[in-house]
């Protein structure tokens, strides 16, 4: 039995924001249907070297496949090194003989269905109407963000902050090229979100950036980097009378921004409105009003890493793409 092998070129060959996009909200179906073992996360952490692994996994009974992404974060490179902040493996394995299909790169399919995730919510939750989005952090999940985001909404407007000023010049030459938006650096949290209809946050902080009192009624939330517990982006009173929608609520209650609003005393789990599933299934409604404050917490899942992973898997066969070998 041969097992393909894709490096990152292979991946972002075969990669479309719109096919993941699509592939993110079957996988979310099929997670809310109970189709979907997806065991908790592992994680851990390297302090001495500002890094970070987690081991994400799951069996998708629709697709017939096990998936296993060890992806990790190590937030010293770009700074003393050539190498990438974010890195990723993905292994994907036959759910019926459990032989090794497929051993490729995971941190471009890492980054672009974290962004689908993000657009998806938007597109469920966000004002119709909204044009202007305030981003915190400049490094790849703030682009990715963007750019999913407008393939599913009319974005006219980025107003982005981070506390690494220097990167965002080229976020900004990046973001401008790659989409129709215009961007705008900003010097403060405070200026970034002022008049925006949809704030992300993509950073790795331990202190929360945006208090309650930067938040507007009407405002459609997307907070992406606080995906282990201790990581906080979000002053935990911004939960309190908001819409929380969750990918997971097993996970974000345990290392998401939701579980520093539940430890605060802020909210209860039972505060939490639905996971982003049931909303993909029509199970609950979306927004049900222009003042209502939307929130979706998204510690990111095995099964985005899975469907993603498995179409990336079919199109690289069908195209010839990578190298075989005899793993067994």
């Amino acid at each position: 039995m041969k097992t393909l092998l894709l490096g990152i070129k292979d991946v972002k060959e075969v990669l479309s924001l719109k096919e993941v996009i699509i592939a993110v909200e079957e996988g979310y179906i099929a997670y809310n249907a109970g189709q979907v073992q997806q065991p908790e996360i592992v994680s851990i952490e390297i302090p001495e070297n500002n890094g970070e692994t987690d081991i994400k996994s799951c069996y998708n009974k629709l697709n017939e496949s096990i998936s296993v992404k060890i992806a990790s974060g190590f937030y010293n490179n770009g700074k003393n090194n050539n190498l990438p902040t974010m890195i990723g493996t993905i292994l994907l394995f036959d759910g019926k003989t459990g032989v090794p299909l497929c051993v490729m790169d995971g941190s471009l399919i890492t980054g672009i269905r974290t962004g689908a995730a993000g657009a998806i919510s938007s597109k469920l939750l966000a004002r119709k109407n909204s044009k202007t989005v305030a981003v915190f952090g400049g490094g790849g999940q703030a682009r990715m963000q963007i750019y999913a985001l407008c393939q599913v909404m009319d974005i006219q407007e980025v107003r982005v902050y981070s506390e690494y000023q220097n990167e965002l010049i080229k976020y900004k030459a990046d973001v401008e090229e790659n989409t129709n938006v215009k961007v705008i650096i900003c010097a403060t949290p405070e200026e970034a979100i002022k008049n925006a209809d949809i704030a992300i946050s993509t950073t790795p902080t331990r202190k929360y950036i945006v208090h309650k009192s930067l938040v507007k009624p009407g405002m459609h939330i997307v907070a992406v980097g606080a995906d282990m517990a201790g990581k906080n982006e979000w002053d935990p009173k911004i939960f309190k009378g908001a819409k929380i929608v969750n990918d997971s609520i097993a996970q974000c209650v345990s290392r998401g921004e939701t579980r520093n609003a539940i430890i605060s005393g802020v909210i209860k789990e039972t505060d939490i409105y639905a996971e982003i599933g049931q909303l993909i299934a029509g199970e609950k409604p979306l927004r049900e009003s222009d003042d209502e404050i939307t929130i979706f917490d998204t510690t990111g899942m095995g099964i985005q890493d899975n469907v993603t992973a498995v179409k990336v898997y079919e199109i690289a066969k069908k195209n010839g793409l990578g190298e075989y070998f005899e793993f067994i």
